[in-house]
């Protein structure tokens, strides 16, 4: 019964393969929603896209960023992203250096009850994420 609602739920996230388990699309932007145990700052926007050749790119809310990841089943790690260099209020710089930390300390994701795919560090909170 939980199973089935489980895959109820996340219906809409799988990528089209055989198996029952929510994939992580590529090719797809995803909306930032919380960074660690803080959400975002109202109005502000930041995203992921996950490109199919290992490249994932966004928005930070000022500056867009970009970083190759690597991506094994659940596991996926980032290198150390890049970005431009436009300044933006002071909230907003803040904001946008704790996603790029973050970022570099993922682990492995997963997707929750809520339907938000989580990118998890080895300790702490989430970055978590919905589907465009």
């Amino acid at each position: 019964m939980r199973r089935a609602l489980y895959l109820a739920l996340f219906g809409a996230t799988l990528s089209g393969c055989s198996s029952n388990a929510p994939q992580l699309q590529t090719e797809h932007s995803y909306d930032v929603e919380w960074i660690g145990e803080r959400p975002l700052i109202d109005n502000s926007h930041l995203s992921i896209t996950f490109a199919a050749d290992g490249r994932a790119h966004g928005n930070t809310g000022c500056n867009h960023w970009f970083a190759n990841y690597t991506l094994e089943k659940q596991t996926i790690r980032f290198e150390t992203p890049g970005s431009t260099r436009k300044q933006c209020a002071p909230a907003l710089m803040e904001q946008e250096k704790r996603f790029l930390d973050a970022i570099t300390q993922v682990q492995r994701w997963d997707v929750n009850v809520l339907g938000q795919l989580q990118l998890w560090p080895a300790k702490g909170k989430p970055i978590r994420l919905q589907a465009e």
